[in-house]
């Protein structure tokens, strides 16, 4: 995770870095570095922000061919329906 995912996931959620470090237990000078570009963490905190995040319902997108990225997670079990399952029945 980069700073600016990890700046950029917390917007998606609307976390404060507040709110960040207590969720990955975490102290709030780290992160503010961190976001900030003045120092890397070492890489098992960046793993504790990360997983709060993802816990969360942020995705990180790896560098794909697109550039690297944050996205919401689609919420399982809300798949809607299929197209050949659309009828009058179900129109609203």
């Amino acid at each position: 995770m980069t700073p600016a995912q990890c700046r950029a996931a917390r917007g998606l959620i609307k976390w404060s870095q507040h709110e960040l470090a207590a969720a990955a237990k975490v102290d709030i000078a780290a992160i503010r570095d961190f976001e900030d570009e003045r120092s890397l963490p070492p890489s098992a905190m960046i793993d504790l922000l990360q997983r709060a995040l993802e816990a969360n319902g942020v995705e990180l997108v790896g560098e794909n061919g697109g550039g690297l990225g944050v996205r919401l997670k689609r919420p399982s079990g809300d798949e809607g329906l299929r197209p050949e399952d659309l009828n009058a029945s179900n129109d609203e």
